[in-house]
């Protein structure tokens, strides 16, 4: 099979679009299908293993200048006509994934949209009026066109079905456990952090507005608390001074970002826009409780009680004090250790070789339906 690849996020980007496409063009390559990429921005690879990278000119927005924006250019149709797919991939389609699915149609080849990014929860997040409707809007007719959307998690399913959206199925994220494990602790990065034996409370993903990381300073001066960020993001200064006795340890990737996963004792993640939320399952795998929104992704990740809490979403000050009730609750290690190892044991057979098979049966059914009409 030959699958082209549109996203709006690819390397040097690092986010969870990014991570995904990552790991189902590792998973091609495995099963030895041709891909093709095509992704913003003229930095980064121009090849990932065996796929060349296609690159189109990207723009920062005003407002999110963090995550480049694809032109869409005649570039776009060139590179899939070339390439001749049998089904065209469209991750996180937005602005550049509406161009690969024009083309798709002008070729005549079945398009797969992967819904990942809560488009509408960031424009509310950054204050953009009226964003959310248009959003929601542009989200529904770019998604009718394509053969079928796969959402993440049951909330974002329902979501988009409740939008207009036809065709939703629902198709999960991957974990890789042997990465992400609570062996990978780091003796020595704990010491630094709690020389006290604090409780260390840790946050991992993009400093930016839609994640609301400012929650996190309901923790500040709780005794034997303290708060760990790991990543970097527009929203750092004003974090630091939020949060001045917090760990801020900036973006790690490999295996310094599961050693920070797995020095802490709690995770918490604390934005309510998460379609999915890996960060929340890469926790689990490294045997941390998880405290997350009680929307979105993480309703479909976190039993609340069993493998970590949900708390109230969008209320700030409900959220705060749920947040330092729960964290003193979890100052207990022997609860906090029950509940971090039904974390591991949840998402154990969650693996990317899993779920990126079920996507090719996705590719295949597509491509038959073609094939019958």
């Amino acid at each position: 099979m030959r699958v082209a690849i549109v996203t709006e996020s690819f390397l040097p980007q690092v986010n969870g679009v990014t991570n995904s496409v990552l790991r189902v063009v590792e998973h091609l390559h495995g099963r030895g299908h041709d891909t093709l990429v095509v992704a913003p921005g003229t930095a980064g690879p121009d090849r990932y293993l065996h796929a060349p990278v296609r690159r189109v000119r990207a723009v920062d927005l005003p407002v999110i200048s963090t995550l480049p924006i694809g032109v869409p250019s005649p570039k776009v149709h060139a590179a899939l006509a070339e390439f001749g797919p049998d089904v065209v991939h469209l991750a996180s389609p937005f602005v550049l994934g509406a161009a690969g699915l024009r083309s798709a149609r002008r070729l005549g080849v079945p398009a797969v949209a992967v819904y990942q990014t809560d488009v509408a929860g960031f424009a509310a997040a950054y204050g953009l009026k009226h964003g959310a409707r248009a959003a929601w809007r542009w989200i529904r007719r770019l998604h009718s066109a394509a053969d079928r959307t796969l959402a993440p998690s049951l909330a974002s399913v329902r979501a988009l079905t409740e939008h207009g959206v036809p065709r939703v199925y629902h198709w999960a994220r991957g974990v890789d456990t042997d990465r992400f494990a609570p062996r990978h602790a780091d003796p020595a990065l704990r010491a630094g952090l709690a020389p006290r034996g604090e409780l260390l409370v840790g946050y991992v993903g993009r400093l930016a507005p839609e994640k609301q990381v400012h929650r996190l300073a309901t923790l500040h001066g709780l005794p034997g608390v303290r708060v760990v960020v790991v990543g970097d993001g527009p929203e750092e200064p004003t974090l630091r001074r939020l949060l001045p006795d917090a760990a801020f340890l900036g973006f790690r990737t490999g295996a310094e970002l599961a050693a920070a996963y797995a020095s802490l004792d709690v995770f918490v993640h604390t934005g309510p826009h998460e379609t999915f939320c890996q960060a929340a399952q890469e926790a689990m795998a490294s045997g941390l409780p998880v405290l997350a929104p009680d929307a979105g992704g993480p309703r479909d990740l976190v039993e609340s009680g069993r493998t970590g809490f949900l708390l109230e979403p969008h209320d700030d000050e409900r959220f705060a004090g749920e947040l330092r009730s729960t964290v003193s609750l979890l100052a207990d290690r022997a609860l906090r250790g029950r509940i971090g190892a039904a974390a591991r044991a949840s998402v154990r057979t969650r693996t990317w070789p899993a779920v990126c098979d079920e996507l090719l049966g996705h590719y295949d059914q597509v491509s038959g339906a073609l094939l019958a009409a």
